[in-house]
């Protein structure tokens, strides 16, 4: 292998809200691997998520392409198929492994320029390597191995697995056995992507007993924490079950077991740079997660929102001899920047998939003055679009006919709208300009109409408290009340109320 095509670790979470790493400011979380990554290479600390939701911002970073092009805006499939940069990775001679969630709908079992997949998905059972390893292990009896979802979505709950069977533990283990048995012949890629600390917030003992809920902070509720809301915050709150009144010690707590998620994982991620050995100088490294949580934080839960503890996620690179140590840079970055990013250290001739992307090794050396990071939940009537330049950030919601703006240094988190104030006219014109000017640009009807945002009546969630809540039991769970005696049976049937009733005008 020459010194010119590195190997390539990509490490990967879901839903990591960017200050949730000590390193990173917050004193109240421990993460030892995570702060040497840091210390070792450069963060890039405004680096935002094409999409602050799962499946679109996973095949924006696998195509390269942000959701108005891939037509995947939401959870639900890619409406076009696209080259993914594993696909590029492995025709230029790279061995390319998977390990973990990859979450590719609908087809949970696509390899997309994988040569071999270890697979771990929520609820799916057919082809799920890690269920399969729980039955071999005996513990196919625990139907819900990442949490118990629905109701108790967000109740900080304990792993019913021991730790060295629990998924960051397994994630962990199946990266090490690859480094173990891959061709030395050959540069490898390998995606290592672990499915916490998306909730159920759940670790094995002892890590659920990390962190205590008096010894966290309350979330960050600033009085005009309801004007900074979306119709997707209300809508989201609901069908998370929390919408209907607060217990702060239970959002200490929920953030307690948050944090020992990203502990247990920051022990797994030592594991495997440990198994790098000498190598590790020699790999480019990538730490990144698909989009943050809002944790209580203006009261809302969830993701699909566009303020930074949604919106932005951490982004670390270690590549000894071309990105530096101990260095941040607040040239804003998106996670499709990842496909130039590793396709050119691979020493690929590819262009980017998306036009205006950069590797961030280019963006570090010469960043430019103008640069933005865009960002996209769904589309049309419920559309939610964000553009920032790294100072100022703008926001439009569809839903809502509402537009916000803010100073991104003006304090931790964005409290203050300016989007009304005539000092920043200007600035709101400019970034609400260059944002439906790219929409336009690539013929994204749906949201911009003669250079202007479409119009779109405003909407609401549903008032009957009860309506819009949503069920996610795993198929495993299909039939499994039929065990109870007769009489413990429901007469009728529990339905999923998540219908179109949740997007009435």
């Amino acid at each position: 292998m020459t010194p010119d095509r590195p190997n390539i670790l990509f490490l990967f979470t879901d839903q990591h809200r960017f200050d949730a790493i000590r390193a990173h400011g917050n004193s109240d979380i421990r993460t030892p691997v995570l702060d040497r990554l840091v210390q070792d290479g450069t963060t890039f600390t405004r680096c935002y998520t094409p999409s602050p939701v799962c499946v679109p911002a996973r095949a924006a970073v696998a195509s390269g392409c942000p959701p108005h092009i891939t037509g995947c805006a939401d959870n639900a499939p890619m409406l076009r198929e696209y080259p993914s940069f594993i696909e590029h990775l492995r025709d230029s001679g790279y061995q390319t492994h998977g390990v973990g969630k990859m979450h590719f709908t609908p087809d949970h079992l696509k390899m997309w320029g994988f040569e071999s997949r270890d697979i771990s998905e929520e609820t799916k059972a057919d082809g799920n390597d890690f269920h399969e390893f729980l039955h071999k292990n005996g513990y196919g009896h625990v139907l819900e191995p990442h949490g118990i979802r629905s109701e108790y979505y967000y109740i900080p709950q304990p792993s019913q697995l021991p730790a060295h069977l629990h998924e960051s533990h397994w994630v962990a283990d199946r990266s090490i056995d690859f480094l173990k048995r891959r061709n030395a012949e050959k540069p490898f890629f390998l995606w290592s992507s672990f499915i916490k600390p998306h909730p159920p917030f759940e670790s094995p003992f002892p890590w659920n007993k990390l962190y205590r809920c008096p010894d966290m902070p309350h979330p960050f509720v600033p009085e005009n924490s309801e004007e900074l809301l979306t119709f997707w915050n209300r809508v989201q709150n609901r069908y998370k079950y929390k919408d209907a009144g607060t217990d702060r010690f239970l959002l200490r707590t929920m953030r307690a077991a948050y944090y020992s998620c990203i502990s247990f994982i920051d022990f797994n991620v030592g594991r495997i740079l440990d198994a790098l050995g000498p190598e590790a100088d020699n790999t480019l490294i990538v730490f990144s997660s698909d989009h943050g949580e809002l944790l209580g934080d203006y009261g809302s839960f969830g993701k699909r929102c566009m303020l930074d503890q949604a919106a932005r996620v951490p982004f670390i690179v270690r590549w000894p001899g071309h990105v530096p140590a101990e260095t941040a840079c607040s040239t804003p970055i998106s996670l499709l920047d990842l496909w130039p990013t590793f396709l050119q250290a691979a020493g690929s001739d590819e262009p980017p998939a998306y036009e205006t992307s950069r590797s961030v090794v280019d963006l570090l050396r010469d960043p430019p003055d103008d640069r933005t990071a865009f960002s996209q939940y769904h589309e049309g009537s419920h559309g939610l679009y964000m553009i920032t330049d790294g100072r100022f950030k703008y926001i439009h919601s569809a839903p809502d006919q509402k537009e916000w703006l803010f100073d991104l240094r003006e304090g931790e988190f964005e409290s203050a709208d300016l989007s009304s104030d005539t000092n920043y006219a200007q600035v709101l014109d400019k970034l609400r300009d260059r944002l439906i000017a790219r929409l336009t640009r690539d013929g994204f009807t749906q949201a911009v109409d003669n250079g202007k945002w479409r119009r779109y009546p405003i909407a609401h969630p549903p008032a009957d408290p009860d309506d819009g809540l949503l069920f996610q039991d795993p198929p495993s769970l299909d039939g499994a009340l039929d065990n109870l005696p007769p009489a413990y049976r429901s007469e009728k049937p529990t339905v999923p109320r998540d219908g179109p009733s949740v997007f009435r005008h």
